[in-house]
């Protein structure tokens, strides 16, 4: 299932937390494809407290807490790392991160806490949402078999990279429009993971990020970048990017393009890529400035001169994306896609 839709059903159970109608979510996916993030992205927007319990490091009495005589009778003490109203607001996010890899004396220990939404004598506050993540058994990670009643406590989703969902997140980030028009350039790499090969750096979306970090750490170290990228998604592929990047040089005057000057579009169709998520960066950033419509506009009238609708037509769906209604309502909006006859735009808000 694609990120954005997974998005969407974290924030209807963070939601349903209130209403008692939340079920416990279980994220499956290979590493670096971003399930954490997910949750994390979901606590940043509801403002809420994230308490993230890496079980593959704790003890079952982590979870349990320490027992501790009480005249005649042994209380078990409350662990201070799970979530308390008073402490942590009274909504919040539960995460586990990492659930199958934790011993199974800990799993077992987790198992009323996920279910009945207590231990012992302790609560989890009700407005508080239950998640967890783990690897896949086929993944090389350090994983065990989920038993069946920890698995039965759980919705199960598994989670797969989407480009568009990628590009979206790599916008609203600010990473690298070069990185982000290689990855349109070559789609394919956006995950790339055998297992059978043993990889120690292959690209995903979470080493794209280390990529755009060492684009960044690097300017002015030519000599440095092509290893720098190497290190962050693999030989191959970070070879290629910094062969992408240092063509990029290349490109036509973005900022020109966007005040309406005639600017040339480029011949190669890597350039093109790059253009387009140029105009973009700059759009996006300009959204809500005085100038907005009139860029936008020059945006959309260069998007209409690639030699390749499709690439104009994945320009204009970026932009939307990126900036959202501005863009339909910019004059001369519905008589371009109207033009587009049997090529269809990717989102378009309703």
């Amino acid at each position: 299932m694609r990120p954005s839709h997974i998005a969407t059903i974290l924030e209807r159970e963070f939601a349903a937390s209130i209403g008692g109608l939340h079920t416990p979510v279980m994220l499956w996916g290979a590493p670096g494809v971003g399930k954490s993030d997910l949750v994390r992205g979901l606590a940043k927007r509801a403002h809420v407290e994230l308490i993230d319990l890496r079980l593959s490091q704790l003890e079952p009495t982590d979870l349990r807490g320490i027992p501790f005589r009480d005249g005649d009778r042994v209380e078990w003490s409350v662990p201070s790392m799970l979530p308390d109203a008073n402490r942590h607001g009274a909504r919040g996010i539960l995460f586990l991160d990492e659930i199958n890899a934790a011993a199974p004396t800990v799993t077992a220990a987790a198992y009323q806490l996920i279910l009945d939404r207590r231990l012992g004598d302790y609560v989890v506050p009700s407005g508080w949402a239950i998640f967890a993540a783990g690897n896949r058994q086929g993944d090389r990670g350090v994983t065990y078999a989920m038993p069946a009643p920890l698995a039965n406590r759980f919705t199960h989703y598994e989670l797969e990279p989407h480009l568009d969902d990628w590009v979206t997140w790599a916008h609203a980030r600010g990473l690298d429009p070069r990185l982000i028009a290689f990855l349109r350039f070559r789609p394919e790499l956006l995950f790339d993971f055998d297992p059978a090969r043993t990889p120690i750096a292959f690209p995903s979306p979470r080493t794209w990020e280390y990529a755009h970090r060492a684009l960044e750490k690097y300017v002015g170290h030519p000599e440095l970048i092509g290893e720098a990228l190497q290190a962050c998604v693999g030989r191959a592929a970070g070879a290629e990017l910094d062969a992408f990047v240092r063509h990029m040089a290349d490109l036509p005057d973005v900022d020109a393009i966007l005040r309406g000057e005639t600017q040339p579009v480029p011949e190669s169709v890597d350039l093109q890529y790059g253009v387009a998520a140029a105009l973009v960066r700059r759009s996006a950033r300009a959204a809500r400035g005085s100038e907005a419509v009139a860029m936008l506009a020059h945006a959309l009238a260069y998007a209409g001169r690639f030699p390749m609708r499709e690439l104009g037509v994945m320009l204009v769906a970026d932009l939307q994306r990126a900036v959202g209604r501005p863009l339909i309502e910019v004059p001369g909006f519905d008589a371009w896609a109207e033009s587009l006859g049997d090529l269809v735009l990717a989102e378009r808000a309703s």
